[in-house]
């Protein structure tokens, strides 16, 4: 099956799933802790690891978050996915940092509010069609 690229058929397979473990954003990653996710700026490399790795390292952090997955495997050239997702948590008051992947998209969202982000993600998807997208942008 090839990835989804319209938005109607992305939200009706969404599919949010919560990866086990809390993660946290870090600006270095010693040798012997392994990053899932990494970014290269203009200021460095940062990396997101688990936050038991970072605790055992002595590494800073100030954001500690729940990791969800979006199923659906979206296609990197679609539209609106990262904006109803982003505006859906918005709405809840929920902060949410996006990773796009090759095959889906991750969040990032207060650990705090895992819970309920995967709720209002879990409805978003509700009703949601090819010719009629449930999305409030």
């Amino acid at each position: 099956m090839s990835p989804a690229s319209d938005l109607g058929a992305l939200l009706a397979g969404l599919r949010p799933e919560a990866r086990p473990g809390e993660w946290v954003w870090v600006a270095e990653v010693p040798a012997g802790i392994e990053a899932a996710a990494t970014v290269s700026e203009p200021e460095g490399r940062c990396a997101v690891v688990a936050r038991s790795d970072a605790d055992q390292a002595g590494l800073a952090y100030d954001f500690v978050a729940a990791w969800i997955v979006l199923r659906v495997e979206s296609a990197l050239h679609a539209v609106g996915l990262t904006a109803a997702v982003s505006a859906a948590l918005a709405g809840a008051g929920i902060a949410c940092n996006v990773l796009a992947g090759l095959r889906h998209d991750h969040l990032l969202v207060p650990v705090s509010q895992a819970d309920a982000a995967l709720a209002v993600l879990g409805s978003l998807g509700t009703g949601a069609s090819e010719t009629n997208p449930r999305v409030n942008l």
